[in-house]
């Protein structure tokens, strides 16, 4: 350090040197910080000694002393006061991330040797380390190699810490691996607080553990992992190059506790200059340390050393265009291999994989980043080979092949996969348990078994399955079944459960394997001789009978007073035309209606929602939503068997059975030659599930296999096989318009305006009567006036002539 300060002492008291000022942000306090300045000044040193008539860089040096506002006002301070060209540094992601906001403030290169993946808002900010999304892609595809779909997540509590969980959590979507958990745990959590947390992750099942924190809580997580017996057989630990970039940093009694790990860290390829610049280091080192044992060199000095060469080239090479132009042409071979940015970032071709085995770790293969990444074992030779071209890992507990499937089901100690059945073959062709009599063992048949049986066998799992049947007690139900399992009595029980809200809360269930919703099944339609009375209500006929009656009274009244000829066949009143018209329009509706409800009628026996006899499912939750079909008025009973359903509907004792779309398709195969059809559905339940323990993966990967059979009609070949009807079925559901029988509630606007056009013709008819007998009655007593008169008349006229 002595002769790099010397060499930029007399290069600034020579005035025939053209200088450049550049800023240096660092955190002079910390290691990192101190490798990261040590190396920057034998960089420049380097440079000008093998070039000492290129433009010379000056470096202004502020201290962050660890924190991220210093980090900004010290730019601040850089660019008001001292006019630097450039800043280099800082070297925490939290820092970076505050001078990315710097776009309005500087047009001014930034070279920061931040790791993070974060998108740069600002165009001037460099990122000259690693970029930490490329090995969270490549740990992804070690995990999906090895065939395993959920893994745990441990990073550092802090604000970086989660936000780099986002990303991993995206790199292992893409994979279609499932992150079961994200633990974050702070750097200064106490041995107890790691320990409970590690407890509660190995009670998860999951055996994939990702690491991505610093070396000091690395150690620490790995100490407590290995007490728990997490770092035995069947467990895959992967650290990321937070921790690995360090490892021959820990001491052995962390390297210890970290045997069978795999790690992926910075790799930088064999070199002369790189030899050399170590062994200067070294010297360094043991000049200030002579009795601290040299570890080896920081990456993050390394990208330092090439970041400060890129930018002393640029920096000479300024004619017309800016230095961030010309850094962005800079290439060269550095010492950490090929230099060269693109689109503010450094290139990076290859991560070295290791795996911690005696007293460090051991090379096992590299992951190269063309063409979307690959495993090899040596650069520039690649291969196919197996353990998907790396040499032989050896995992914890000495183990080199894993299958952390198997482990996930033995972490209670379990060598059987323990599931409860609670059918009792009342359907047999849905699920019925036997007895294999060469090896005395339960087996589930019928749908439900094959498709539990065909799932499982796909994953190879490489366990047995004990089939245990569930006895039913009185007042036991499927309830109960799914207590057991809460409990972890079993791992598992697969029937006819259908998936629910409230059984969820206590188990995880799969995919539905079944149709979703309820049926209706019901007789077919019985044609007599009546038939033809169906259409219409009881009262929609009397109240049609009455309004004839009434119509006719009406046209009477109206007609027989001036139609001496009346007969029915012509009418002269006005009134009698528009009451008839009238009726004729209501004639028509009701003519039109009863046609078509009577032909609905003669399709399929209709099922009104009110005041009628339903049957319900006793096994399966049905009445839950018995309500939200509004079958409300009715009376119902639970049925459980086959022969309950048939029974029920042959003698009329039910009119309709409400149950589960997979019961009424069992009812109809096991029946074909019945007369029941299924009428219509209503999506309002879930369908069948199997169920798991909380937190099992194998929930989510038998919903997996599930998904697939669906997919390739494996699921719809099992279904026929057992629940193919040979009746007729006919299928629609429940919200969609169903023909009804006519009643007069529905009708009555019809007979109210047909009853108030009769009354009008009558009330005017009658008014006209009263008008007309009035008129007669001033006539007669005219005419009595006229007589009266007349009378008088003549009487005096005799008088008159008795006179004379």
């Amino acid at each position: 350090m002595l002769l790099s300060f010397q060499s930029l002492s007399t290069a600034h008291e020579d005035p025939t040197y053209k200088e450049v000022q550049v800023g240096v942000i660092l955190d002079m306090e910390s290691w990192a910080g101190k490798v990261v300045y040590r190396c920057i000044t034998m960089a420049i040193s380097d440079f000008y000694t093998a070039n000492p008539l290129y433009t010379r860089i000056v470096f202004k040096t502020r201290d962050t002393k660890g924190e991220p506002l210093r980090a900004l006002s010290s730019a601040l301070d850089l660019l008001e006061n001292t006019k630097v060209q450039a800043i280099i540094g800082p070297e925490s992601t939290v820092e970076a991330r505050f001078l990315d906001v710097f776009e309005d403030k500087a047009n001014i290169p930034i070279l920061s040797f931040s790791t993070s993946p974060f998108p740069n808002r600002n165009p001037y900010l460099l990122q000259i380390a690693q970029d930490e999304n490329t090995q969270f892609k490549a740990i992804a595809a070690m995990v999906d190699s090895f065939k395993s779909t959920e893994v745990i997540v441990i990073c550092e509590d802090t604000t970086n810490g989660r936000e780099m969980t986002t990303y991993m959590v995206s790199a292992f979507q893409e994979k279609n691996i499932y992150v079961m958990y994200a633990s974050f745990i702070s750097a200064s959590s106490k041995n107890e607080q790691v320990w409970e947390e590690l407890r509660k992750l190995q009670t998860m099942q999951t055996m994939v553990f990702v690491v991505h924190v610093s070396p000091s809580l690395a150690t620490n997580v790995f100490s407590m992992a290995k007490e728990l017996g997490m770092m035995g057989e069947g467990y895959m630990w992967i650290v990321t190059s937070k921790t690995t970039n360090y490892l021959e940093s820990l001491d052995s009694e962390a390297i210890e506790s970290m045997q069978g790990a795999v790690g992926f860290r910075s790799y930088f390829p064999a070199s002369r200059e790189l030899h050399k610049f170590v062994s200067k280091c070294r010297k360094e080192h043991y000049d200030l340390n002579p009795f601290m044992e040299f570890k080896g060199v920081d990456p993050s000095g390394i990208w330092a050393y090439d970041a400060v060469y890129a930018l002393a080239m640029a920096v000479e090479r300024i004619q017309t265009t800016s230095l961030l132009d010309e850094l962005s042409r800079v290439k060269f071979h550095g010492l950490g291999g090929q230099f060269k940015l693109m689109n503010g970032r450094s290139i990076s071709k290859a991560m070295e994989v290791v795996n911690v085995i005696g007293k460090g770790g051991r090379r096992v293969g590299f992951w190269m980043m063309a063409t979307g990444g690959g495993f090899v074992k040596e650069i520039k030779k690649s291969n196919s080979s197996s353990n998907q071209g790396l040499e032989i890992i050896m995992w914890p507990g000495g183990t080199t092949s894993i299958n952390p499937k198997r482990r996930m089901l033995q972490t209670n100690g379990n060598k059987k996969l323990r599931i409860l059945f609670p059918g009792a073959n009342l359907f047999p062709n849905i699920a019925q348990i036997s007895v294999d009599p060469r090896t005395n063992l339960s087996f589930v048949s019928g749908f439900t078994g094959d498709v539990f049986n065909a799932a499982f066998n796909a994953l190879d799992y490489g366990v047995e399955i004990e089939v245990v049947p569930f006895s039913h007690k009185d007042g036991s139900t499927y309830n109960d079944v799914i207590q057991k399992i809460y409990l972890k009595e079993y791992d598992a029980a697969i029937g006819d459960f259908t998936i629910t809200e409230n059984r969820s809360l206590f188990v995880d269930f799969t995919l539905p394997f079944t149709d979703l919703g309820v049926g209706i099944v019901a007789r077919n339609t019985k044609n007599g001789m009546w038939i033809f009375l169906d259409p219409l209500s009881a009262d929609l006929w009397i109240t049609s009978a009455f309004f004839f009656l009434f119509l006719g009274f009406v046209i009477w009244f109206i007609e027989h007073r001036t139609n001496n000829e009346f007969q029915g066949e012509k009418l002269q009143s006005n009134l009698s035309r528009f009451v008839v018209t009238v009726w004729v329009f209501v004639v028509l509706v009701l003519t039109s209606s009863y046609t078509a409800t009577l032909s609905s009628l003669l399709t399929v026996q209709q099922i009104g929602m009110k005041e009628m006899s339903i049957g319900l499912q006793g096994l399966s939750p049905v009445g839950i939503v018995y309500n939200k079909m509004n079958v409300v008025d009715g009376w119902s009973e639970k049925l459980y068997a086959p022969e309950d359903y048939a029974k029920a509907l042959t003698t009329g004792r039910f009119d309709a059975i409400v149950s589960e779309i997979l019961y009424v398709k069992s009812l109809l195969a096991m029946y074909s030659g019945a007369d029941f059809s299924l009428i219509a559905t209503a999506p309002t339940t879930n369908g069948f599930g199997f169920a798991f323990q909380k937190g099992s993966p194998l929930a989510r990967e038998m919903s997996t296999q599930i998904a697939k059979m669906r997919q390739d009609g494996t699921l719809k070949a099992l279904e026929d096989k057992w629940l193919k009807p040979e009746s007729a079925m006919m299928s629609k559901d429940v919200s969609s318009p169903s023909p009804k029988i006519l009643n007069f509630y529905g009708l009555r606007g019809l007979f109210f305006i047909s009853g108030v056009s009769m009354a009008l013709a009558l009330l005017f008819s009658m008014i006209d009567l009263v008008r007309e007998k009035w008129h007669i009655k001033d006539k007669i007593k005219m005419l009595r006036c006229v007589l009266h008169r007349s009378s008088e008349t003549h009487a005096h006229d005799n008088d008159v002539e008795s006179t004379v």
